[in-house]
């Protein structure tokens, strides 16, 4: 799975933040655990492959925000409690 970050400007309240996650689950039908945060000036989600990047920049820019930048990391789901 992987993790992917994307700085935004231009969120300033909670509704831009509902605005964006709703801007990547169209532009990313795959996207899941999708969060912004209007203090941090980000959103993050995970994907099980790697997004095209042009297609979720459009998509921010064409609801009204700037997309700064891009970046990916693997992710690994967290476990609670885990067995030896």
């Amino acid at each position: 799975m992987i993790r992917t970050t994307v700085k935004i400007d231009g969120m300033t309240c909670v509704m831009c933040e509902a605005h964006i996650c709703e801007t990547i689950r169209r532009a990313i039908p795959s996207a899941g655990k999708v969060a912004a945060s209007r203090k941090r000036g980000e959103a993050s989600f995970v994907t099980e492959e790697s997004i095209d990047e042009n297609v979720l920049r459009a998509a921010i820019g064409a609801s009204g925000y700037t997309c700064r930048a891009i970046g990916s990391a693997p992710y690994e789901k967290r476990r609670l409690f885990v067995r030896k």
